[in-house]
């Protein structure tokens, strides 16, 4: 069995030299592109990419949609409340007698409710 055998600077630099001649003759055995394929590729990118701007617009417009929706609900739920507080306001204006005579003639009205029903 041969013994292992450092290799010199002179050959790491040699096996350098060749790697990189390798590489370069592999890129010039490459054929040439063509101007039909890059056309036709350009062409596709293109597509897709307005496929896709397509797809966000329709995307942007259902979530601007959703956020209408959500706010005409939240406004129909404001006026809701809003009116639910009129009325308890109206209501509790009504029941509270606002003259000391109309709070006398309540006070009567209810000991003389009470004394009827004993």
């Amino acid at each position: 069995m041969a013994a292992f055998k450092n290799p010199t600077f002179q050959d790491r630099a040699d096996a350098a030299a060749n790697a990189r001649q390798k590489a370069l003759e592999k890129l010039k055995t490459k054929p040439p592109v063509d101007e039909a394929v890059l056309e036709q590729r350009r062409l596709k990118q293109e597509a897709r990419e307005k496929a896709e701007a397509e797809q966000r617009a329709a995307r942007a417009e259902a979530i601007a949609g959703q956020k209408a929706e959500r706010a005409e609900k939240a406004a129909a739920k404001a006026a809701a409340k809003a009116e639910a507080e009129a009325a308890a306001a109206l209501k509790a204006k009504r029941l509270k007698p606002s003259t000391p005579e109309e709070m006398k003639a309540a006070r009567d009205a209810r000991y003389a409710a009470r004394k009827a029903r004993k």
